[in-house]
């Protein structure tokens, strides 16, 4: 593995990771059960930010830039 795949596949990961702790925020803004489910079930919290996109849609788009650079690396 070169160094560029390796820095994508880092920044891809660290954007997931960070849509995830805003999709959280986010939903324990909003309702408890909400804020529970993202943090026991992280890929059932997406679901929770395409049906509130006006409050979770910033998360959507980093998690879609994250799954872009890993998919390109």
């Amino acid at each position: 593995m070169d160094a560029t795949t390796a820095t994508m596949i880092t920044f891809g990961t660290v954007a997931l990771l960070l849509s995830w702790v805003v999709l959280l925020i986010e939903s324990w803004k909003d309702d408890y059960a909400w804020g529970l489910c993202t943090l026991l079930l992280p890929p059932l919290s997406y679901l929770y930010a395409l049906a509130r996109l006006d409050k979770a849609g910033q998360a959507l788009l980093l998690a879609a830039a994250g799954w872009i650079l890993i998919w390109l690396a």
